[in-house]
């Protein structure tokens, strides 16, 4: 029996996934093979030897320390796509809410309770709430992914001018994109041409505070601002040195801090990207099939530390390896493996970055000698063992 610890709370359609006659999930097992966890922080637990593998029920992976979790020969995993139509539909709203004081509007007609002639009195001051129509005007969307490219897609269909960079979109991803939209070649292109910018790109050394007084200042006087990505891509103070100077007309963000509520011209929005019944779904769906055919199979989908990795388990046996990305690794595996007299069906290795894995299909039993000549090898982190 497999244990299956839920850190937060899961969709069903996701955790009946599981066999129960092999799993027991649950939120308060001992000794988890597998955790899924959506938005609880994860830096400070400790991490007991039998578990094997995280599953983020989402794309974004900043409550789960990824690193401490690769040493430890712990596969990460995340749904890349499947809250990906809820968070466009959200980047959509941002868009409209950006350019239109629709917030300020709603609030003022509220604060009318009470009052006489309340018709009137929405007349003679809705003017003060006016804004500017979409169409027409440019969007620049900074990083095409599964996010990126539908928010590109659904603006140009709304009648806007879209210009996108990314300078790490896949083919696929290139695939997915309209013709119509035009391809930057720099961050600093789309900050010179649009109106509007949309920013989908993880957090990460490079990102991080990326829109700060310098590029604010290559950008349009007045332009909009979406981040329904992370708050530290923005330095808030200077987003409110240049909302203040009217560089920035409005900043929409679904990450608010003590820094950005209540700051005129900025809407917080209290991440709900993926905060529609239709995500959590799919991302618990997905986050579960890949736990399965990980602590099925050892195939691996969708990890953010370790290489994606997969083959048929056609054999009686199987051993997967986690190890360092480290010269001559594979060569003394095969060694050990074969001086033991062991029939390999079939062998894949694959990496990234620091880190490698390697799945040996066995025909036979696996004996204990082999595993623990194995786990003499430098740079061995893990062996797990699937029959």
């Amino acid at each position: 029996m497999k244990n299956i610890k839920l850190l937060n709370k899961i969709a069903k359609v996701g955790t009946d996934i599981f066999d129960r006659t092999q799993y027991n999930v649950a939120d308060d097992v001992e000794n988890p093979d597998a955790i899924m966890v959506r938005s609880a922080a994860m830096h400070d637990m400790t991490f007991g030897p039998e578990l094997k593998a995280i599953a983020r029920c989402g794309a974004g992976v900043n409550n789960i320390p990824v690193d401490k979790c690769a040493e430890q020969g712990i596969v990460v995993f995340n749904t890349p796509g499947a809250n990906a139509n809820g968070v466009k539909e959200l980047a959509i709203c941002a868009l409209l809410l950006a350019a239109r004081d629709v917030v300020g509007g709603v609030n003022w007609a509220n604060s009318l309770a009470g009052q006489e002639n309340v018709a009137k009195l929405v007349e003679k001051g809705k003017s003060q709430f006016a804004g500017n129509e979409l169409a027409g005007k440019t969007l620049g969307v900074i990083g095409l992914g599964a996010i990126g490219g539908m928010v590109a897609n659904a603006a140009h269909n709304m009648g806007m001018k879209v210009i996108g960079y990314d300078p790490y979109v896949t083919v696929e991803g290139a695939w997915r994109l309209s013709r119509a939209v035009r391809k930057a070649s720099s961050y600093d292109e789309v900050y010179a041409h649009a109106d509007y910018i949309s920013v989908h790109v993880p957090s990460t050394p490079e990102t991080k505070g990326m829109f700060c007084e310098e590029n604010f200042a290559k950008m349009n006087d007045g332009v909009r601002i979406i981040n329904l990505s992370r708050a530290d891509l923005v330095n808030a103070d200077d987003m409110k040195a240049a909302l203040a100077s009217g560089k920035v007309k409005r900043y929409v963000v679904d990450f608010p801090t003590e820094e950005t509520i209540n700051v005129p011209g900025i809407v917080a929005i209290p991440h709900l990207g993926a905060s529609t019944a239709e995500s959590e779904d799919n991302c618990a769906v997905m986050a579960a099939h890949q736990l399965v055919e990980y602590l099925e199979s050892g195939n691996i989908k969708n990890s953010v530390n370790f290489p994606n990795a997969s083959m048929p388990h056609d054999g009686d046996a199987r051993i997967c390896i986690m190890h360092k990305n480290v010269q001559n690794m594979l060569a003394k595996i095969s060694a050990i493996v074969s001086e033991e007299g062991l029939n390999i069906e079939n062998m894949l290795n694959r990496s990234k970055g620091d880190y490698a894995y390697t799945i040996i299909e066995i025909i036979g039993d696996i004996p204990a000698s082999v595993l623990e000549k194995l786990g003499t090898l430098d740079s061995i982190i893990k062996i797990n063992v699937i029959k």
